[in-house]
């Protein structure tokens, strides 16, 4: 690592902490992950579900890792540098964005997130967070420490993604959800991005599914049937709530936009659309409109 010389650090997370650096060779300016674990071996390293599925990731809206590096059993992993996350750009506003600057902003994030589907992952962990920017008008997605192989077999962790971003599914605590809380997670983000408030800013996870409910009106049971089965796992009873009007809690949001946000928050994850390029091309016109 003496090929990078330390400027600061820029985050600490569970798993590693992030500093920003710059590479003596080139004067590059990079990020460097510094995982909190050991590694004792390279077979180790290259079990880690965030290396296998960022090696494989290369395209213009997802993190660019430029190298990784084991020395003295420590692991790095070395990014390119982002100035910002999308939670940052969002906090320092002082007036809402345009419509044109959301369409590219939502774009972008569809562009990155129907490649890591394509290709055979899903992230489970997308929130403002973990979308990196140069302003707006360039936004990557980063973090893939939670991300899954599609064909991986469930079950899966109930504990993924922040709480806010975090499909009904998976609040009910299902073991064998998909790519399509992905879908979720963007429907919340796309929402904030025009009000700078989260859409369903729950204190615990039953206290998310009532905000859910109040904002998309309880599901009946033969919309989501699955949804009413794991409700009952956990005996949870669903509180009588009836839809909101999402232009109301949108108002910035044009019709094109609302519509889109709809589709991405289902209920029911089979209802929710894909982030693949037919998604982005003939059906989101809202997308193609920059």
């Amino acid at each position: 690592m003496n090929r990078y010389t330390t400027i600061k650090q820029l985050g600490d997370g569970t798993y590693g902490s992030v500093l920003l650096a710059r590479s003596t060779e080139s004067g590059e300016l990079v990020a460097i992950k510094k995982m909190k674990r050991k590694f004792y071996s390279w077979d180790e390293c290259m079990n880690l579900r965030e290396l296998k599925s960022l090696r494989k990731l290369n395209h213009a809206n997802i993190i660019k890792l430029k190298e990784v590096v084991r020395e003295n059993d420590h692991l790095y992993f070395v990014f390119e540098y982002m100035k910002e996350n999308l939670y940052q750009l969002m906090k320092d506003r002082n007036k809402l964005f345009p419509e044109s600057t959301i369409r590219n902003i939502m774009y972008q994030i569809l562009q990155g997130l129907a490649f890591i589907h394509k290709y055979g992952f899903f992230h489970r962990d997308l929130k403002p967070e973990n979308l990196l920017c140069m302003g707006p008008e360039l936004v990557k997605i980063a973090d893939f420490g939670l991300a899954r192989e599609t064909r991986s077999r469930p079950p899966y962790t109930d504990y993924v993604s922040t709480r806010w971003y975090r499909a009904p599914e998976v609040l009910l605590r299902s073991t064998s959800y998909s790519s399509p809380i992905d879908m979720w997670a963007v429907g919340c983000i796309m929402a904030e991005i025009y009000t700078l408030r989260p859409l369903f800013p729950g204190s615990s996870e039953i206290d998310t599914i009532f905000k859910i409910c109040q904002v998309l009106g309880t599901p009946k049971k033969n919309d989501w049937p699955e949804g009413y089965q794991l409700a009952s796992a956990m005996n949870f009873r669903w509180p009588q709530c009836v839809p909101n009007n999402l232009k109301t809690l949108v108002p910035n949001a044009s019709s094109d936009g609302i519509q889109i946000m709809r589709d991405m928050l289902q209920w029911d994850p089979k209802k929710r659309p894909t982030a693949s390029k037919q998604f982005l091309g003939q059906k989101c016109l809202f997308c193609i409109l920059i």
